[in-house]
């Protein structure tokens, strides 16, 4: 796993063979981040939640490109150590990891975000509700972005608050504000 710019750019940290989450590719997040740089001006130091955050890939990214703070979600045992793990070494105060079900959070949570990203895993039956369970709960702020990443058998198109879709090989993501 590598970060591609900011503050932490070049700097990569090795995925034990022993994990079962599907990191986001790195051709897939580069061309992610180059979408949300239209959407986003990362000089206003955005607040940003990652659920389901696997590897913790999009969380080092947002770090590095200078969130103010990213609140970071897993339930797994073995990735949250390993996103706690990196988080430790950047020394990085700016990223709060918490081990736990998103669906458990998302009902608690009482917080706004300006970005959220969401990577379940593509098996997860949830998925078509995941943006209303989100949005409903009115953890996005009113300019705020979130971005579902989903397999090819999931069509947000018609979702009210839906904005776009982007593909790169099989991920895609669905945009919505």
């Amino acid at each position: 796993m590598r970060v591609i710019t900011g503050k932490y750019k070049g700097r990569h940290f090795d995925i034990p063979r022993t994990f079962k989450a599907r990191p986001t590719t790195d051709f897939a997040k580069e061309n992610l981040f180059n979408v949300l740089n239209s959407y986003m001006d990362w000089e206003e130091e955005p607040v940003a939640l990652d659920l389901f955050a696997g590897t913790g890939s999009i969380t080092l990214e947002l770090l590095s490109r200078g969130c103010s703070r990213v609140i970071s979600v897993e339930k797994d045992p073995l990735h949250f150590k390993f996103i706690k793990e990196f988080i430790d070494k950047l020394q990085d105060l700016s990223a709060i990891p918490i081990k736990g079900d998103v669906f458990k959070y998302i009902c608690q949570c009482r917080e706004q975000f300006d970005f959220i990203f969401a990577d379940p895993p593509y098996v997860l039956k949830e998925i078509p509700e995941l943006p209303d369970m989100i949005l409903e709960r009115n953890l996005l702020k009113e300019d705020g972005l979130l971005v579902v990443e989903h397999g090819k058998d999931h069509d947000f198109s018609q979702h009210p608050r839906f904005v776009e879709h982007r593909h790169y090989g099989s991920v895609n993501f669905s945009f919505f504000q």
